[in-house]
């Protein structure tokens, strides 16, 4: 019997695919969103949440390496690391604005991007295109984003140095909304293919 990755875990066919560790890695991560909404609302400690924030943003990339490196990918993995991320990205978004701590414009931009690609992938599928594959320019997206919004937490903090990390939000902001967009870009032109075969098909 093999023991490798994707292998069956204790002779249950149905689990080999959801225990492996890059999966788990993604679990633990996402499994830290309620504690960084107890320590920026429980107690309100910005400055905690905003290093907890960066932290999940820091390790990103952690689950995807080790699945490429030790061949633990999976598909259940291809959909579940990305939907964590949007998870924990549309969390700090949205409770980082109610917060106060981010322009609301900024927010909304970063939250209609959410949405237009969340709309597209919906209309894709209803039209039987398999799921969007995330892209570099996402992956950077994300990347970025996740970083200026703890910055953004700690720029509102009583620290010394919130100057600078209102300017380093920025720096890490602008990039990622446009990286972002960049990404959405790429999913349209899928819609549209899709919508057009579909009307030559009728």
């Amino acid at each position: 019997m093999t023991s490798g990755p994707g292998a069956d875990v204790d002779g249950d066919p149905g689990l080999g695919p959801y225990l492996t560790v890059p999966n788990a890695i993604t679990l633990v991560r996402l499994m830290c969103v309620p504690l960084f909404l107890y320590l920026l609302f429980g107690v309100e400690e910005r400055y905690a949440a905003a290093w907890l924030l960066g932290g999940l943003g820091a390790t990103d990339w952690v689950d995807g390496w080790f699945a490429r490196k030790f061949d633990q990918t999976s598909e259940f993995g291809k959909l579940f690391d990305p939907t964590a991320d949007r998870i924990m990205l549309l969390t700090a978004v949205v409770s980082i604005a109610v917060d106060g701590s981010v322009p609301w414009w900024f927010a909304i931009a970063t939250l209609a991007r959410e949405g237009g690609v969340a709309l597209a992938a919906l209309a894709c599928g209803a039209l039987g295109v398999r799921r969007f594959e995330v892209t570099w320019w996402g992956k950077c997206g994300t990347f970025f984003l996740m970083f200026s919004y703890p910055f953004f937490l700690a720029s509102h903090a009583d620290i010394s140095w919130a100057g600078t990390a209102e300017v380093l939000a920025w720096v890490f902001g602008i990039p990622g909304l446009i990286y972002s967009y960049l990404s959405a870009a790429q999913y349209f032109p899928v819609l549209r293919e899709a919508l057009a075969n579909r009307s030559a098909a009728t």
